[in-house]
């Protein structure tokens, strides 16, 4: 699967909360169905996301990346999937 294209289809066709606080506060209230957390996404904020309930994935790329990824012109540390529309993301493997 092309995470790049999975991501933006989730974000053009699902309910996707972008960044570390608004990931936080939906993994918290336990409405993230999967969190895709950047490779230099701060490790406070990281072990935070990965206590909840919700599957974590590690995304390969820095967060520029992962804000590119989301069609984004600024960096991303974290993404919170609510609802993946038409996109397969779900199906990303939990680490």
């Amino acid at each position: 699967m092309d995470i790049n294209k999975a991501l933006r289809a989730a974000i053009d066709t699902g309910k996707v909360h972008v960044g570390v606080k608004q990931s936080c506060k939906a993994a918290d209230s336990e409405t993230a169905k999967l969190i895709i957390v950047a490779s230099n996404c701060p490790e406070e904020s990281a072990n935070h996301l990965k206590e909840s309930k919700a599957p974590v994935h590690s995304f390969s790329g820095n967060n520029a990346t992962l804000g590119a990824a989301c069609g984004k012109p600024f960096p991303v540390s974290a993404v919170a999937i609510l609802d993946s529309g038409k996109s397969d993301v779900l199906s990303l493997k939990a680490d």
